[in-house]
């Protein structure tokens, strides 16, 4: 008979965690810079010496850049928070009892919160055993997908009782994800009240060096757009944001791209960020907002944002079929 104060051993279940980047807390300049803190000391996104880094990152970086990225925010957060926190959690609450009634699905982000650390831990608690980490980055890069991982592997450093993880590979090229991409595209554009001059697939720019040093991303992104092109049957212009500091980004720049299109005579277009799996600060204020800012003051005429696959029809069959794969003998199928 066990002691009085013996811990009660849930039962076994099976838990599907997915992962975003991640979000301020508030759109304020104190929580977007401590959120900025974490995210830019991380040595997977900025791989400089600490030594040299941190003393700019707590000078000058964290005592201009909050107050704009503040204000940013604020151009896009909704009652119920950031849009990646809001389109995180209503992905996760879609993707329940999809793969049965022992699957727990829970979401987490790797800067701010919920911290992947702290869901692992309550995933744990309610039993499960068996856990897939689903970083949801189509194209791997170290600088999200692997960090993730990361993340998840430190917190399970300081378990007594580990969990068995898998983890989520890219889908960059699979042909759910490049159809559900296609399909969602395709309904995009025919609620245009316009037929676009050109279309451009806009992706999360990294530095140039991060490729000189193997990283597969922009071969990753490449691959998604030429895929994508001939599922839609029509070219697409890739171009990669976000730029930021002064090392060389991979080109060409999606907001120099915006501008030159409409230079060259080609007046209306279409943006689409394939590589990000719902719709946040880089797409809704990046793109919707400043691309078409910047498109019409250099002579363009009309101008549409798609949105991502966020928690529609077509990205949650699409979510449901790479997870069940994953899930492939802890499971049965669903």
């Amino acid at each position: 008979m066990l002691p009085p104060d013996h811990p009660i051993i849930p039962r076994a279940r099976i838990g599907v965690l997915i992962i975003n980047l991640g979000t301020p807390d508030a759109a304020d300049t104190r929580a977007v810079r401590r959120y900025l803190a974490e995210f830019l000391s991380d040595r997977r996104v900025v791989e400089l010496p600490k030594l040299l880094w941190q003393p700019i990152l707590r000078g000058a970086v964290l005592t201009t850049r909050p107050k704009k990225s503040a204000h940013a925010y604020q151009q896009v957060w909704t009652d119920a928070g950031s849009p990646l926190a809001a389109v995180t959690r209503a992905q996760a609450e879609a993707l329940k009892g999809a793969f049965g009634d022992d699957v727990l699905v829970d979401w987490a982000m790797r800067y701010g919160n919920p911290s992947i650390g702290d869901r692992l831990a309550a995933m744990k608690a309610a039993g499960c055993e068996r856990i897939l980490l689903a970083p949801l980055y189509p194209q791997y890069c170290a600088a999200t997908t692997a960090t993730a991982n990361d993340k998840a592997f430190l917190a399970l450093a300081g378990m007594r009782w580990q969990p068995a993880l898998r983890t989520l590979p890219p889908y960059y090229d699979d042909p759910a994800y490049i159809d559900a991409l296609a399909r969602n595209v395709t309904t995009q554009l025919a609620k245009l009240d316009f037929e676009p001059d050109t279309i451009i697939a806009s992706f999360h720019g990294m530095p140039k060096r991060t490729l000189e040093l193997g990283d597969p991303y922009h071969c990753h992104c490449r691959k998604t757009a030429r895929l994508l092109s001939d599922a839609l049957g029509r070219p697409l212009n890739v171009a990669f944001q976000s730029r930021f500091g002064p090392a060389k980004w991979l080109e060409p720049a999606t907001d120099i791209t915006l501008e030159q299109l409409a230079a060259q005579g080609q007046r209306k277009v279409a943006v689409l960020a394939p590589g990000f799996s719902a719709d946040c600060l880089e797409t809704l204020e990046e793109l919707a907002i400043r691309g078409r800012e910047s498109f019409v003051a250099a002579g363009g005429t009309h101008f549409a944002y798609l949105p991502c696959l966020n928690d529609g029809a077509e990205g949650i069959a699409m979510l449901r079929t790479l997870l069940a794969r994953e899930l492939e003998g802890w499971v049965r199928a669903a």
